[in-house]
C-alpha cells in the first residue's frame, strides 16, 4: 500500500499528515508527503524566470521536514516505525497532487480541508475539492 498526503504547512495539513500517518502505520503502508510549489513565473528577455526560486524550494523543504516530524511523532506514539518519503512538486496544487498520485500508483490521498492562503480560505477547500475531481483514487479530506 502507498498513501500520499499533501501539506502546505497549515494546521489543517498537519492534521491530515497525522491521520494519514496513523492509517499508514496501521496498514503497514508507505506514506509519501508532498508539498506543491506554485511558481509565479515572469517572462524576462524571452526567458521564463521564477523569482525567489531558491527561497521557495528552501521553504518547501522546511515544510516537508516539519510534516515528516509530525508523521514520525505519530509512529513513535504508537511505538511503530513508518515507511516515509517526501516529494517536492511544482505547478497548480490540485492537478500536481492528482497527477503525481496517478504516476506513483498511490492507493489513497489525504489532504486538509483548507490551506494557508487567505485567498483560498474564501473558497473553503477549493484545492481539496479539485483534488477530489481530478483524483483516480479515494481522497480523504481531514477537518
Amino acid at each position: 500500500m502507498h498513501y500520499l498526503v499533501a501539506t502546505d504547512g497549515s494546521a489543517e495539513s498537519d492534521d491530515a499528515v497525522a491521520v494519514a500517518s496513523r492509517n499508514a502505520v496501521a496498514m503497514d503502508a508507505r506514506l509519501e508527503i508532498v508539498h506543491v510549489l506554485t511558481p509565479q513565473t515572469k517572462l524576462i528577455d524571452g526567458e521564463l524566470v521564477m523569482p525567489g526560486g531558491d527561497t521557495a524550494v528552501e521553504h518547501g523543504q522546511r515544510t516537508l521536514e516539519r510534516a515528516s516530524d509530525v508523521a514520525k511523532s505519530v509512529a513513535e506514539e504508537r511505538e511503530e516505525s513508518i515507511d516515509l518519503e517526501t516529494t517536492l512538486l511544482a505547478g497548480h496544487p490540485a492537478p500536481a497532487i492528482a497527477d503525481h498520485a496517478t504516476d506513483r500508483s498511490v492507493d489513497a490521498i489525504y489532504i486538509g480541508h483548507r490551506g494557508l492562503s487567505s485567498e483560498r480560505e474564501q473558497v473553503v477547500g477549493s484545492v481539496a475539492k479539485s483534488v477530489i475531481d481530478k483524483a483516480t483514487v479515494p481522497v480523504t479530506i481531514v477537518r
